[in-house]
């Protein structure tokens, strides 16, 4: 059965503990912020209004009623264009609250992880995002089934454990 998909800030609000979001990708397709970055533009970092946005607030405010967000991020290396830019950009990211990894797929060939990218709320609630070949968004999902949801929060526990602490990654 297809759920509806809710907004992203809608399923965060209903968070109580844990938010993890898992991204494989090497390109998302292009977006202003990355086109500015490709233009030599950089995000002043100490002028929040700048860069600061509404998906930074939904982080923030998930983070002060005590929600546990964490990002992992299986890269290709060396890393694509995009990936160079993401990682410039993950500062906001941090900055509003969540723990973000990375993790070379060079290191990851004995895992078994989704084929999709996705986001699990509270372990119960998983938001499959689905991708063309151009990087850019299709569609996404919802799901509640079990199974799945046990494979998705395995494969993240497993890629977090051996990922890298943004700080300490470098491209």
């Amino acid at each position: 059965m297809q759920l509806s998909v809710p907004p992203f800030s809608e399923l965060l609000a209903d968070t109580r503990g844990s938010a993890v979001h898992l991204e494989m990708r090497d390109d998302y397709g292009t977006n202003p912020r990355l086109e500015a970055w490709r233009r030599g533009e950089r995000v002043d970092w100490k002028n929040r209004e700048s860069w600061w946005h509404p998906f930074h607030q939904t982080i923030a405010d998930a983070v002060a009623r005590g929600v546990v967000i964490r990002r992992a991020r299986v890269v290709s290396e060396p890393a694509s264009e995009y990936i160079r830019w993401e990682h410039d950009a993950t500062q906001g990211n941090i900055s509003a609250g969540e723990h973000v990894r990375w993790l070379p797929r060079s290191q990851a060939t004995g895992f078994l992880v989704p084929a999709n990218d996705f986001w699990l709320f509270d372990g119960n609630l998983l938001r499959v995002h689905h991708f063309a070949g151009d990087g850019s968004h299709v569609a996404d999902e919802i799901s509640t089934d079990a199974e799945t949801l046990k494979l998705c929060a395995s494969a993240f526990e497993t890629i977090w454990q051996h990922a890298i602490p943004h700080n300490a990654y470098t491209i």
